[in-house]
């Protein structure tokens, strides 16, 4: 029971108080089921209790399945407990988009926003690799080649997406789903050593994809000893997600413990497939010229938000930018202690707001005492999962949304981290609109050198460790390198949690474009944001302008060193 929870990982909670009535009850099972805990009281806050934003979601889609009703996602940031969001239960209007479902389909299947983004990048590069998504295992005792072979082929007859192809006519590509048989992934296999193993997983990786024929999964098996491999599956973006690799786990380790047993799988059939969600999408968004539909009103949201947003961001750059960037990169690491972990999560409960919001404020700040100025436009993905019914399939869902920090004025961190909550919650409320609708609204300038809208991503990772149990095997994640850079900076966090639930620290890594930035500037920017949050979260009420970003070291060197004035 989270309730039992001592300090100092949580903040006080409540004593357990049971629902009174039944919408009380209904509220407290999916919040139970929702954060994967026995049961909640009434009076327990979502987010003291391990929510995110995430979860938010998930539970605003059961709520919508359970109640019939729409509740905007801010809700949950302003009543947080089961008692409060009762009330806002009466208040909140009747679900009025199309309920997802399969249904019938068109001859020809028309791409999902997010797949026809992707497919474009992909037509215009050629068969890049920039775009596929990796998941490399260690594969440790006595592996069953003809099992494991015998899961990917159950995997993809399980998941049309990892079956699906692109053609296209006339220039416009559909969506046509193979027979599972014919698209039966073939694992290729070759023996190499522990020195040669960066080098073969990074050249399996830097493959690309020809869409219009080839499915878009991939599978290489390296051989280091008789119980020791490597297995790497190489998906591209347009068929998967990074949350679609829980499901893709799941999924091919019961097919392979049904399989070294000489039986098919047994799995609980999917609710719908990729194929059903886009049409639902389609369908949910509506039409351009109708002034009253979902997605020109959002449409109309991102006009007014993202109006005199600024070309590009004027990051403290090594090198100019090259006419045609190569796109290669690099990452360094860091880490924010557990102790800062825990200061960050009371102050974004004192602020009703999430860690993302809180770290997004750190960054900004940062970026602006770096000189990039007071208007910060940050891109971070949405898992876009907004039905429940999605949770388990595998499909590229993820959608980007411009965040926008204003830093004007010098405000106290507390209030800074005010303004990107108010300016997130209504960026939330209108995240459908696909990332390439939008780029074609506001149309900035079209430069290669730089990307639309933004130049720095941010995004957090707190959906949990990926786990394998497959039998007569011991199964780790395999570090790979990445080498690809596809914006100035992008910052990923990944939150940890401790026994208990509580802070355990956040794990860091910056990937930067070799193009502009030296190491030891992207090691100077990872060290000053941990300087800042640190600064701000233990005296958020002092203005960030007055938050020292700089070691005894660099500062001798600016007040002393740089100030020598013998001659």
């Amino acid at each position: 029971d989270r309730n039992a929870l001592p300090a100092p990982d949580h903040q006080p909670v409540t004593e357990y108080t049971p629902p009174r009535t039944p919408r009380e009850e209904k509220l407290c099972a999916l919040f139970a089921e929702t954060l994967g805990l026995e049961r909640v009281g009434i009076h327990d806050n979502f987010f003291d209790l391990g929510g995110h934003s995430l979860l938010v979601t998930h539970l605003v889609s059961k709520i919508r399945a359970a109640f019939g009703v729409e509740l905007p996602l801010g809700t949950l940031f302003e009543v947080s407990t089961i008692s409060g969001l009762a009330e806002r239960l009466d208040q909140a209007e009747a679900a009025a988009r199309p309920t997802l479902r399969p249904g019938p389909r068109p001859e020809v299947i028309p791409l999902s926003f997010a797949q026809s983004r992707l497919w474009f990048l992909n037509h215009l590069e050629g068969q890049s690799p920039h775009y596929n998504l990796t998941l490399a295992l260690r594969l440790r005792g006595a592996l069953d080649r003809d099992a494991l072979e015998a899961a990917l082929a159950d995997l993809v007859e399980r998941h049309e997406s990892l079956r699906t192809v692109f053609p296209e006519t006339a220039g416009t590509p559909r969506q046509l789903i193979l027979d599972a048989e014919i698209a039966r992934p073939i694992l290729a296999v070759a023996a190499t050593t522990e020195a040669e193993l960066p080098q073969a997983l990074n050249m399996a990786a830097s493959r690309g994809f020809d869409l219009a024929v080839e499915p878009p999964l991939r599978v290489d098996l390296f051989v280091l000893a008789p119980r020791d491999q490597v297995l790497l599956l190489l998906i591209h973006h347009i068929a998967g997600d990074g949350a679609s690799l829980g499901p893709l786990a799941r999924d091919l380790a019961t097919a392979y413990a049904a399989r070294s047993e000489k039986r098919a799988p047994v799995f609980e059939p999917l609710p719908l497939q990729y194929a059903d969600y886009t049409l639902w999408q389609h369908a949910l968004l509506g039409n351009e010229e109708d002034p009253e539909s979902p997605v020109a009103r959002q449409l109309e949201y991102w006009k007014k938000a993202l109006h005199g947003l600024p070309e590009q961001l004027e990051l403290p750059v090594d090198r100019s930018r090259s006419p045609v960037p190569s796109h290669h990169g690099d990452t360094v690491a860091f880490e924010i202690t557990p102790e800062v972990h825990q200061g960050l999560l009371m102050l974004a409960r004192e602020q009703q707001a999430s860690l993302f919001m809180v770290l997004q404020a750190g960054l900004a700040a940062l970026l602006t005492r770096l000189g990039a100025g007071t208007d910060i436009p940050i891109g971070s993905p949405v898992a876009g999962r907004s039905d429940h019914a999605l949770d388990d399939l595998i499909g590229f869902f993820v959608n980007t949304v411009v965040l926008r920090s204003d830093t004007a004025g010098n405000p106290s961190f507390r209030e800074l981290v005010d303004r990107v909550r108010a300016a997130n919650l209504d960026a939330y409320a209108n995240q459908d609109l696909p990332f390439e609708r939008l780029v074609e609204a506001i149309n900035p300038t079209r430069s290669l050198r730089r990307h639309p809208l933004f130049q720095v991503m941010l995004a957090l990772q707190n959906a949990g460790t990926l786990s394998l149990d497959m039998p007569g095997l011991t199964i780790v994640p395999q570090p790979m390198s990445s080498s690809a850079a596809k914006f100035d900076l992008a910052l990923i966090l990944t939150e940890s949690r401790g026994q208990h639930g509580g802070s355990a620290g956040i794990e860091g890594t910056i990937e930067y474009s070799t193009d502009l930035f030296e190491r030891k500037a992207v090691e100077a920017i990872a060290t000053r944001l941990v300087r800042l949050l640190e600064s701000a979260t233990a005296t958020p009420d002092q203005p960030i302008g007055a938050i020292d970003i700089l070691d005894a070291a660099e500062r001798r060197r600016v007040l002393a060193e740089w100030n020598d004035t013998v001659r």
